[in-house]
This record gives structure tokens, C-alpha cells and sequence, in this order.
């Protein structure tokens, strides 16, 4: 099985929305899929399940045993190890790992557990890969692929969840500030895949360790404003800049290909557009914005949209699949 992350350290750029819409493609084209969500915010899980579902996987006072929060437990109580629960199945071919507010819980264990691990502490290891063993039960024999959403910040919960990733794709948003994070992700994604191929060599021989390689799959550009077919101005002139920012900060290339545009960049996975107009009735019919029908209000100019959404997504699922040696049928 394979794990790809989408991360990117700024809020904003519709990452949870993506992963939801690329795991439902891919698994409507036979790849199986788990979709795990550790971000604490929980966002793919509510948008995965109905609100009865949720009450029932976040009990008051219960366990949460359904939850990644809850397969967690036994490390953080230090009482034990991961407990991993059968995923909650959406179709024979895509599952969901649900997240949990409490695993903003987990913050300070990873913290503390990652310098320990230059001294061969074994709890230190149990944590630092608990996300990586988690995700592997979870799946278990049945999904070759798992989509992993994550918070947007650099810390110690996302650097554990990047370790458990093969892959890395990047969602960004024409503008300024992704050109930062950008910057600052960069740089930390290397830094963290260095020192964990160096950890690993401490680590305990029977326990299962994640690569940590953290390979960049690519970028997808979202929401960008759209005129004639073509990127407002505004959007225009940070989307020039993309393609070597990506080389220079994420790829650590010294010719930084300011020349290459995005349009050609052999990076650049999609420029999607912004479907603001489907979005709120997907929500409403709690299914992805290609598969809206008429009796769900994608009626009128609507009906092109989810052709063109459709189309889109499909793309692009095929892009990431074939980035990672897989295929959809």
C-alpha cells in the first residue's frame, strides 16, 4: 500500500475538499481507497459522514474507539499501543480512518518522543511511527492506497503524519502567502526525511517503520478566478512564480526555472476551478460535486458544471495515480 499526504502549511486552499473529491474518483475507478483524516479540525470526516453517524463515532464520554483519537489512547495513557479500528466502509472500494478533536492531544507526545528517538527510546519509536502502523492495520489487505488530510501548520502531529507518507502533494492558492508556505514547507519536508532516514537506524528491529520519504508527487493549483478561460490578473502574476518556487524550495533545484509557465510546468498536476456554485449543493446532497443530479438542484448552466467538474477530477486522479506507479480503470 501506498500514502499520499496533501499538505500544504496554509489554511484556506480547499485541501480537505480535494482529498474528499479524489478519493470518491478513485474509488469509483477501482482503486481501493482509505481516506485519513489527522487533522484535529476533523473536517473530512464531517464531510464523509451525516451528522447522526458523527454523534456516534464522537460520543460524549465514550471511548471514541471508531476514531484515530481513539486508536491512539493506549500511547498517550502510556498504557499500551495503537488500537486500530476497522474503517468506516462509504463504498466496497473506499474507507475512512475518522478524525478526532482530541487528537490535537497528541501534539505534545510527538514533540517530546522525537528527540528521544536519537537514543534508541522504544515508546519514542512506538509514537513517532504510530500514525504509519495505524494507517497499515486500518487498511489492511483490502486498500492499495491511502489519501491522508492534514492540518495547516508545521507541527509535531504533521511531521509524524509526513513520516508515514510516501508522497507528498501540494495544494496551493494563487497568491502570496501560499508562495511562503511554500518556502517554509519546503525546506521542512527535507529536513524531517533526512533526519528520520537517520533515526531509523536507532529504531527497534521489529517494529514496522514508515520510509519517511515524503516524495513530492506535485502541485495543484485551486480556486483561482477565471475570465475568458483564463486567470485573472490579479491571480496571473503569483501563478507565474509557482513553478520556480515549487523547484527551488520543495524540489531544492539551483536553476529555478523561472522560465517554465505554469501552463507547461510538468509538475503542475491541475488548475482547478473554483466550482462555487456546485459546492454548497454537494454539501447539502452530501455526495462530490460530480456526481450531483437534478433532483439535487444541478440544473441549468449546473448540468455543464458537474460534466466539467467531473472531467477535471478524473484527470487529475489519473495525474496522482500514475505519479505513484498505480492506475485507475
Amino acid at each position: 500500500m501506498k500514502t499520499i499526504a496533501f499538505f500544504n502549511n496554509k489554511g484556506g486552499v480547499g485541501k480537505t475538499s480535494l482529498v474528499y473529491h479524489i478519493a470518491h474518483m478513485m474509488s469509483e475507478h477501482s482503486l481501493p481507497v482509505l481516506a485519513v483524516d489527522l487533522d484535529p479540525q476533523s473536517n473530512l470526516t464531517s464531510m464523509f459522514l451525516p451528522e447522526d453517524r458523527l454523534e456516534e463515532i464522537w460520543p460524549d464520554e465514550a471511548e471514541h474507539s471508531e476514531t484515530v483519537f481513539g486508536a491512539l489512547r493506549p500511547i498517550l495513557r502510556g498504557t499500551g499501543d495503537i488500537k486500530a479500528p476497522a474503517p468506516v466502509k462509504l463504498n466496497p472500494n473506499l474507507g475512512l480512518l475518522p478524525g478526532d478533536l482530541g487528537l490535537s492531544s497528541f501534539e505534545d507526545k510527538l514533540s517530546d518522543a522525537w528527540p528521544r528517538c536519537h537514543n534508541s527510546d522504544e515508546a519514542a519509536f512506538r509514537a513517532m511511527t504510530a500514525f504509519h502502523r495505524l494507517i497499515e492495520d486500518v487498511a489492511g489487505d483490502w486498500a492499495d492506497l491511502a489519501l491522508i488530510d492534514l492540518g495547516p501548520n508545521l507541527g509535531a502531529i504533521n511531521r509524524a503524519a509526513l513520516i508515514a507518507s510516501d508522497y507528498v502533494c501540494l495544494p496551493l492558492a494563487p497568491d502570496l502567502f501560499s508562495l511562503q508556505g511554500l518556502r517554509n514547507l519546503g525546506p521542512a519536508i527535507r529536513g524531517w526525511s533526512t533526519t528520520w532516514n537517520e533515526l531509523k537506524m536507532k529504531a527497534p528491529s521489529d517494529l514496522s517503520l514508515p520510509s519517511g520519504s515524503m516524495q513530492p508527487v506535485g502541485y495543484i493549483i485551486m480556486q483561482h478566478g477565471i475570465r475568458d478561460n483564463r486567470p485573472v490578473k490579479a491571480y496571473q502574476r503569483w501563478m507565474d512564480r509557482i513553478p520556480g518556487v515549487y523547484r527551488e524550495t520543495v524540489l531544492n533545484e539551483t536553476d529555478s526555472a523561472t522560465h517554465i509557465s505554469v501552463q507547461n510546468d510538468p509538475y503542475k498536476l491541475a488548475l482547478l476551478k473554483h466550482y462555487r456554485s456546485l459546492m454548497p449543493l454537494a454539501m447539502e446532497a452530501r455526495k462530490p460535486m460530480f456526481r450531483l443530479q437534478p433532483v439535487d438542484g444541478a440544473i441549468g448552466a449546473h448540468v455543464q458544471a458537474v460534466q466539467d467538474c467531473w472531467s477535471d477530477f478524473l484527470k487529475l486522479s489519473q495525474r496522482i495515480a500514475a505519479g505513484v506507479g498505480m492506475s485507475l480503470t
